[in-house]
């Protein structure tokens, strides 16, 4: 698009089907650099990739030309079944359905890629569910609770 300039970026959370802890430590980052093929893929920029066992946050800047909904698509739907061939689970694998997105100003991306790096410490302080709804709230998001992520209390 000639004379389109845009810098939107953007905050992206999904989880495991069924929240369960299926992501593991041993190859997480091999599943991360996947993602981030995905996403270069469809000519986006991967900021920072991070997140615990159910659930990961991906930070991306994206161009006008994609739909977040078709790009999230594509992530989830490659890399299911990426981990699938691979077969890094008993059983398959799937991401739950929906996803969050949420936009940052460039003066805000230290302290996203941060809070995305450290997710691992953030969890032992704070619920997956707790750390969703908080963001939902933040961002002034209406939400109807029985189309939210299954949660595991």
């Amino acid at each position: 698009m000639a004379n389109t300039y845009t810098q939107l970026y953007i905050h992206i959370v999904f989880s495991v089907k069924g929240r369960q802890n299926l992501i593991q430590k041993k190859w997480e980052d091999e599943l991360y650099k996947y993602i981030c093929g995905i996403v270069n893929g469809k000519e986006q920029k991967v900021y920072a990739i991070g997140g615990v066992a159910d659930h990961i946050h991906i930070l991306i800047s994206i161009k006008p030309t994609i739909a977040i909904s078709d790009l999230v698509r594509d992530i989830k739907a490659n890399s299911s079944k990426w981990i699938n061939e691979k077969r890094l689970v008993f059983g398959k694998f799937q991401w739950q359905e929906g996803f969050g997105a949420f936009s940052y100003a460039q003066t805000q991306l230290d302290i996203i890629i941060a809070y995305i790096n450290n997710q691992e410490k953030h969890h032992q302080q704070k619920t997956f569910k707790d750390e969703y709804l908080d963001m939902l709230q933040k961002f002034n998001v209406e939400y109807d609770e029985k189309f939210l992520f299954e949660w595991i209390e």
